[in-house]
């Protein structure tokens, strides 16, 4: 009886097993951020960004309002558009700016926070940032990925 059980179950098809999805995928998957404020000069901070998380493997959407394309990649007029769902967020426009943007930042969101980059922020962005539930980190998105804005010159 034991045996006509193991032949009957080496007769039927191995089961199909389902992809694990959820934080198991989304590890093995590459981190994404939105550089806001990105820029074609790579003298300005917001193109080191770009160039610092492409470096680490990342995906990156940069997002501005005039540039069609930066540093080989897609731009994007708003945050909104981005295609993906977003590790991070690095703001690189003035506080006036920011905070237009803040409702916008809100609704795409990001798991690690939206990174106030200095000069990027002032008491009330955070503060409206933190009403509007962001994760406002006022600190440099490149020294955060453990890089250092002088090793991407000019």
């Amino acid at each position: 009886m034991r045996t006509e059980a193991l032949e009957a179950a080496a007769a039927e098809p191995p089961p199909v097993l389902e992809p694990v999805v959820g934080d198991a995928t989304r590890k093995a998957a590459r981190k994404a951020i939105a550089v806001v404020g990105a820029s074609g000069d790579r003298r300005k901070y917001g193109n080191k960004c770009v160039r610092a998380y492409l470096d680490a493997g990342w995906e990156v959407y940069p997002v501005n309002l005039t540039e069609a394309a930066i540093e080989g990649l897609t731009a994007y007029q708003r945050v909104g558009e981005v295609p993906a769902e977003l590790d991070r967020i690095a703001m690189y426009l003035p506080p006036p700016r920011s905070r237009e943007l803040l409702p916008e930042l809100a609704a795409k969101g990001a798991r690690d926070g939206v990174f106030f980059n200095p000069g990027s922020w002032d008491r009330e962005v955070v503060a409206e940032a933190e009403e509007l539930g962001i994760r406002a980190r006022r600190e440099c998105a490149i020294v955060a990925l453990g890089r250092s804005p002088a090793q991407y010159p000019a």
